[in-house]
């Protein structure tokens, strides 16, 4: 067993484009800039940014978006030259598979497994509360012990099961079995539905913004760290990080890109530049028309009220349950992606590397997670999770940051169409801000993803590290 053997280059494109486990390559760059979208803007944006600004940073938390579009930029910057070096499914874990042995591998591929699976529960919880308050306006009613978990009590009815959590879940599962490019073509619609409301929402708020509400931009620190000033502003960060996740999911669609050499690089620099413009001016606009000491998660409606636009509000909600379905989709896309590799290369059973014969996705995979997440959306509060996710996401990019400088050492000369500027200035500046957001998160995130990884760990060291086709088919290294 050697725990940090690599897999060739050669071998990895010589396996992905061999036998039966073939995806279909059918995605150009603006489904992959779309897809990258769709992932950002959700959650992030509309629940996190009142939050952020009223626990942590106020006015400050546009700097708070600034510092993390910066973390995830040089992230982004080396994630693009991998994609074009190694066009496969399967995003950071192939990176460090290539680069930094299989047990590193294994450890970033685990790490996926919790940011996309807990990421796309939690938004389903949110997704469900936005549903019920658009029934609202109509006058349906759902019971709340059906759109609650068993641990939550509401005006003293306790929950028996979140419903439409689990309903969007298996919907969106069904979808991307049915084919990446009819889901593709759900994510563009939807992608179209929400910035468009979401540059209404700025266009008709710039206006509003009141001077005193963004006096002082910093407010300053409480005597915690985290609270307001310059610390705050770096917990904001590393909270509505989870507003940025997502550009690395167009990573793990590399194999069905008709040609990942050009069109990786602009999926995900070009999602990047779009969301942070859009996080930058939301952020601004929504600090100035609501004092950042009154808000609240739905204080977007509260602005449209202010600035008499009430008529707006379930064209919001509208766009809010948009902007989380897509990001349910592309976080599920990915999840299912990487599992598919992690399973093609022995470490998890065969089944979940077989891609359906008609419809050429990975299915057994996405069963599998129609079933796990939709258990978690129905039956557990994940909302407060979050930063889990976040924590889980700042790892894979810390690695994938250190797996190019690590490449740029020991395969200086393979072709590369892209290549990541001033290395190793960016990946280490990579490697600086991302650690800072994970250094800023709380004890018990820390403490549930040391849990997480351990239990990965039983895993590996009980199955996978037995049936790696390193060790199976070492004929084939």
């Amino acid at each position: 067993m050697n725990l940090f053997a690599t897999k060739p280059l050669s071998r990895i494109l010589a396996e992905s484009e061999a036998g039966e486990h073939q995806l279909k390559r059918t995605l150009g760059p603006l489904n992959l800039i779309a897809l990258g979208i769709g992932a950002i803007i959700g959650a992030g944006l509309f629940a996190l940014t009142p939050t952020a600004a009223h626990d942590h940073a106020g006015p400050a938390v546009v700097y708070s978006f600034i510092v993390a579009a910066l973390g995830c930029c040089f992230a982004g910057m080396c994630y693009s030259e991998f994609a074009t070096m190694i066009p496969i499914a399967g995003s950071a874990y192939t990176y460090a598979y290539a680069t930094m042995g299989e047990l590193m591998a294994w450890i970033i591929g685990w790490d996926l497994v919790l940011e996309y699976a807990v990421g796309a529960a939690t938004v389903s919880v949110s997704w469900s509360k936005y549903l019920v308050r658009l029934l609202g306006t109509f006058n349906i009613v759902i019971p709340p012990q059906f759109t609650h978990s068993p641990f939550e009590t509401v005006d003293g009815v306790t929950g028996i099961v979140n419903l439409p959590a689990i309903f969007v879940i298996c919907v969106i599962s069904l979808i991307l079995i049915r084919g990446i490019s009819e889901s593709a073509t759900v994510n563009g619609l939807i992608v179209i539905l929400k910035v468009t409301i979401v540059a209404i929402v700025i266009g008709i708020g710039f206006s509003h913004v009141m001077p005193v509400n963004h006096t002082p931009f910093i407010p300053e620190n409480t005597g915690t760290f985290g609270e307001f000033g310059y610390s705050g502003i770096m917990r904001a960060a590393g909270v509505i990080f989870f507003a940025y996740i997502g550009f690395d999911a167009v990573s793990t669609a590399a194999q069905e890109a008709k040609n990942p050499k050009r069109d990786m690089p602009i999926g995900i620099i070009g999602s990047l530049v779009v969301c942070t413009v859009l996080y930058v001016l939301f952020a601004y606009v929504l600090t100035g028309i609501v004092n950042y000491k009154e808000m609240n998660a739905t204080a977007i409606y509260e602005a449209l009220h202010r600035i008499g636009y009430d008529s707006m509000a379930t064209g919001v909600v509208i766009g809010i349950l948009g902007g989380y379905t897509s990001v349910i989709l592309v976080m599920l896309l990915g999840q299912s992606r990487v599992f598919y590799s992690m399973s093609r290369d022995g470490l998890l059973p065969k089944m979940f590397c077989e891609v359906h014969p008609k419809f050429q996705t990975p299915w057994r995979s996405n069963l599998l997670f129609m079933v796990f997440v939709s258990c978690f959306s129905g039956f557990v509060p994940l909302s407060s999770l979050g930063d889990m996710t976040s924590i889980g996401t700042l790892l894979a990019f810390v690695l994938v940051c250190i797996g190019i400088m690590v490449m740029r050492k020991t395969n200086p000369n393979l072709p590369r169409p892209y290549r990541t500027p001033f290395v190793p200035v960016v990946p280490i500046l990579g490697i600086v801000v991302c650690f800072a957001m994970m250094a800023s998160l709380d004890k018990m995130t820390w403490i549930r993803l040391v849990v997480w990884l351990a239990i990965g760990m039983v895993i590996y060291f009980g199955y996978s590290a037995k049936n790696s086709r390193l060790v199976t088919h070492p004929e084939k290294k």
